[in-house]
């Protein structure tokens, strides 16, 4: 198991990430924020149905499309060189500094420390039924799972198969994968803890929960 202490020590001396916002089109920048140090909101409501902060637009053929923060931050650097410029898709726009929260530190931790199994190709996944009822009515943490276990369901171009499980025995901590929702090839579908394990990743969710101070 790694060492969770040495782990979240690196983190917290780091305790943030660098996002760089591109042009998703080509088109002419129009800034919104044209200064560094600003705070940015990403998007908000029940359904993140509030866009975040309008950070700029792009105008191809007279029709301005905006581009906002898709989460909260500090704007570290813009490219207001680029201002009333044309630019292709990819180009930089500006960075944004993201200050992590409790639940992406914890993210980060757990699928370093659990076994992650992953898809093997682009598809829709589903646990199988009997396996479904008892996350949905228990918890995912109630299901046990061992080598070669019939466990998932694959859907791709209108057909299903089946897809059993490869790892160590345990208990399947944390589930990666929504229904009806396409997974791309080597993205996780679940996390699983060993049961001996257990009690350190428990210790690791208790710590980050109290000992990790977020910043807006």
């Amino acid at each position: 198991m790694l060492n969770i202490t040495e782990l979240l020590d690196e983190i917290k001396a780091s305790p943030f990430e660098e996002v760089v916002i591109t042009a998703p089109h080509t088109g002419i920048v129009e800034f919104a924020v044209d200064a560094p140090g600003g705070n940015v909101v990403g998007p908000s409501g029940t359904w993140r149905e509030k866009p975040g902060t309008l950070l700029a637009r792009l105008d191809r053929e007279k029709n301005k499309k905006p581009i906002h923060a898709a989460l909260k931050g500090v704007v570290e650097h813009v490219h207001t060189e680029l201002a009333g410029r044309f630019v292709e898709a990819g180009t930089r726009l500006m960075t944004i500094r993201h200050f992590l929260s409790k639940e992406e530190v914890l993210d980060r931790l757990l699928r370093k420390t659990l076994h992650l199994f992953n898809a093997p190709e682009r598809a829709k996944y589903y646990f199988r039924p009997d396996i479904d009822i008892k996350v949905k009515s228990k918890g995912c943490q109630s299901v046990e799972v061992r080598p070669d276990m019939d466990l998932f369901i694959v859907s791709r171009m209108k057909r299903e198969s089946q897809l059993n499980y490869v790892g160590p025995e345990g208990i399947i901590y944390a589930v990666y994968f929504e229904a009806n929702q396409n997974v791309d090839a080597g993205a996780p579908l679940i996390g699983v803890c060993r049961k001996d394990e257990l009690s350190a990743i428990q210790d690791v969710v208790s710590r980050v929960q109290g000992e990790w101070v977020e910043q807006d």
